[in-house]
């Protein structure tokens, strides 16, 4: 089961991700994407880290998401990846686009042969205005191919606003 659960900034993705996988009764592994440049980065990762029980495996992939995935997939194992959209920032950020190819093409080949359950969190970043920087609009077009080719493979899409989540595809709310 593939889960992509998708939202705007501060819309209760992340929540909806740890309930569906605290309901899972599965070992659960998240594995996060952030890396820390600012204080106010390092106070949202503490507060993941605080919001997260504290007997759930926690793996840094900043970059080599796709794998991170193969090392720790399991049938009998949840893995939540908080967040494809940092994950994309920090590959962008590193100014390689052939990088960026690359580790999105891996990250879409390996998820049809993983064993377990995952569940994908990533913002929707393409309902606001047309960004003005040259960057940010190749940022948010990357985002939404990479979200369309994610949900194409996903088994359930759920899209968050106002901490309340609407099914795009699927059964609905984790189930």
């Amino acid at each position: 089961m593939r889960t992509l659960v998708l939202g705007g900034a501060r819309s209760g993705k992340s929540a909806l991700a740890e309930r569906i996988a605290a309901d899972s009764g599965l070992p659960v592994t998240v594995i996060v994407t952030a890396e820390i440049h600012d204080p106010e980065m390092a106070e949202r990762v503490a507060r993941h880290r605080a919001d997260r029980p504290g007997h759930w495996q926690t793996i840094e992939a900043p970059r080599a998401l796709a794998a991170a995935l193969e090392a720790h997939a399991r049938e009998d194992r949840l893995l939540v990846i908080d967040c494809l959209t940092l994950w994309l920032s920090n590959l962008m950020l590193d100014h390689d686009t052939r990088r960026v190819d690359v580790e999105r093409d891996a990250l879409l080949a390996v998820l049809t042969d993983l064993p377990g359950r995952i569940v994908f969190v990533a913002n929707e970043v393409g309902l606001g205005i047309v960004p003005e920087h040259p960057l940010a609009r190749q940022f948010r077009d990357q985002a939404g191919r990479l979200n369309q080719a994610l949900a194409a493979r996903c088994d359930e899409v759920l899209f968050v606003a106002a901490g309340l989540s609407l099914t795009l595809k699927g059964q609905g709310a984790g189930s």
